[in-house]
């Protein structure tokens, strides 16, 4: 009798579980297929608002239609359309340029161009064993026409990058004006050359200065080597220019500051949830003890922000210039697709070590020093020794180290901030460093936004 209970209300135990199990599949299917069937709906008419405008643009456009600049036009404008403003497509041979660029293996011509109030190209360096070189380009020359087309007529220095890039063997023709005005042409073949990314050398009272224009694969391996060779010629300070670093490689940022900075998180990524995961950090194996300063304008971004931050933070670092652009997010990297082109899209906020986000805002200075309207015309002529923010973070990494009783710092700059005593902050400057900072306070003036500045070509 027991048993036979039993088994009957195993039976009906088991004939719930299954009714139930069978209601709640049904309930999450049909939840499932109402999602499927919107989702499908949206992308129909979606699909169909594109196909109907395509059927009357062929049967009515007087123009050919070229099939691939149309695809790729719609893919752009789809990225555009995300709302993400920093989300790109990447043409088949734009994301092609993107990696060479990334490597340091470029295919062009070897120059690197910025371009000032004149309108042309202004060569700010020339890449050994570049085609540039063998021509005989040199620094302070001015690109004028690039095939025949006037280089003012050329939207930006990204268009003139684009006139210059191209295939192994291409050629292209170049006229150009030397430092005695004197015009020269010469038809290039372009090759490969291989690019840099710091430049660095010793400036008066042993400041060791280290330009980085970007941070890709074979910076860490560059600031690695520039900062023993200052360190080995007998550099007690060093500067970092960070100017109009528009970032580049996130990963590569973290590798640079780890070369400088003590024990520490780098950096965290924040999804839309709000939930952090550590992206970085920096062990103690190589620690670089000297006074640092960063030198930083609207144009420094991103990873090149988190660069000066975390060295702020870690190594006490100060920063020197005007407040930087304010880009805190994280993109993926380039998702290649079937064809060759690519897409990036914005996945994480980016979040420093110390837990704060400079996304919209930027990083205050340490030192405001910017420029005045005289000085923005003369930007891309300025040298190490004339540039007067380079020379304002120079004087401030000689007061750091000690080899100047001079301080060029702010005297509003919080002692907390600072890491020295009130007592140390309020050291009295000299007539020479008051009247600098006077006349600082009434240069109102900023970093060209018209004067553009192009990596490699």
């Amino acid at each position: 009798m027991n048993k036979k209970i039993s088994v009957g209300m195993m039976a009906t135990i088991v004939l719930l579980a299954m009714t139930v199990t069978f209601s709640v599949t049904m309930l999450l299917a049909m939840r499932l297929f109402d999602s499927t069937v919107s989702s499908v709906k949206e992308k129909e008419s979606m699909y169909s608002k594109i196909s109907e405008l395509d059927r009357y643009v062929r049967s009515n456009d007087y123009y050919t239609i070229d099939e691939t600049l149309l695809y790729d036009t719609i893919s752009s404008g789809y990225m555009v359309g995300t709302g993400d403003k920093y989300a790109r497509y990447y043409t088949a041979s734009a994301y092609t340029e993107l990696l060479n660029i990334q490597n340091g293996t470029l295919i062009g011509i070897g120059v690197e161009l910025a371009r000032d109030q004149t309108g042309y190209a202004k060569v700010m360096k020339v890449y050994e064993g570049s085609p540039a070189q063998d021509a005989g380009i040199v620094a302070g020359d001015y690109i004028t026409s690039i095939d025949d087309v006037d280089v003012k007529t050329m939207t930006s220095v990204d268009a003139i990058q684009a006139r210059l890039r191209g295939e192994t063997g291409t050629t292209v023709k170049l006229v150009w004006l030397d430092a005695e005005k004197a015009e020269q042409s010469v038809e290039l073949t372009r090759s490969g050359y291989v690019s840099t990314t710091i430049d660095y050398q010793m400036t008066s009272g042993n400041v060791g200065y280290i330009k980085i224009r970007q941070f890709d694969s074979t910076t860490p391996s560059e600031l690695d080597y520039a900062i023993r060779a200052l360190s080995g010629a007998g550099a007690t300070s060093l500067v970092f220019d960070l100017r109009d670093n528009a970032g580049g490689v996130l990963d590569e940022a973290i590798r640079c500051i780890d070369l400088l900075c003590p024990e520490g998180i780098v950096a965290y990524a924040e999804d839309k949830n709000g939930s952090r995961e550590v992206l970085g950090s920096s062990s103690d194996e190589s620690v670089v003890d000297l006074p640092m300063v960063c030198l930083v304008n609207s144009g420094t971004a991103s990873a090149s922000e988190l660069f000066a931050s975390c060295l702020r933070t870690l190594s006490g670092a100060r920063l020197v210039g005007t407040t930087t652009q304010g880009k805190g997010t994280i993109q993926s990297s380039p998702q290649r697709l079937s064809d060759g082109s690519a897409v990036v899209v914005t996945v994480a906020k980016l979040i420093s070590g110390d837990g704060t986000s400079f996304d919209g805002v930027g990083l205050t200075v340490d030192a405001e020093r910017a420029l005045t309207a005289d000085e923005q015309a003369m930007y891309y002529s300025f040298t190490l020794d004339t540039d007067p923010q380079i020379q304002r973070a120079v004087s401030t990494a000689q007061y750091l180290s000690g080899s100047s009783t001079v301080t060029a710092m702010s005297e509003q700059e919080p002692a907390a901030e600072t890491g020295e005593t009130p007592e140390a902050a309020e050291t009295p400057e000299s007539p020479e460093a008051s009247g600098e900072a006077a006349a600082d306070s009434a240069e109102a003036g900023e970093e060209p936004a018209s004067s553009e500045a192009a990596p490699e070509e």
